[in-house]
């Protein structure tokens, strides 16, 4: 008999390595990661500069970064800064290689 997802215990690891492994599952978060891991931070418009797509679609993709807890985002009315929280970022780097070894 076959186990469903919820009868099956994963390690924290497991778990993390999904949750990094999902946030990098679309194309444009890949993109917003490269771009902020060459700046020290940024606001949500050099985003849009950078990658032409409306703002509320570029927030939507960097809730889902920061819900992985890759980037901070701090509020700065009116703006928000965004940075990759580089303790995560090395974290997933390192699990991933190890992952593909």
């Amino acid at each position: 008999m076959q186990r469903t997802t919820t009868e099956i215990n994963y390690t924290t690891k497991e778990e993390m390595l999904a949750r990094y492994a999902k946030a990098l599952s679309h194309p444009i978060r890949v993109r917003i990661l490269n771009f902020l891991d060459k700046q020290s931070c940024c606001f949500t418009g050099q985003l849009t500069e950078e990658i032409p797509m409306a703002q509320s679609t570029i927030s939507q993709h960097l809730k889902e970064l920061k819900d992985a807890g890759l980037i901070q985002g701090d509020v700065m009315p009116p703006r928000i800064k965004y940075c990759i929280d580089q303790k995560a970022w090395a974290e997933a780097k390192k699990m991933f290689a190890a992952f593909f070894e």
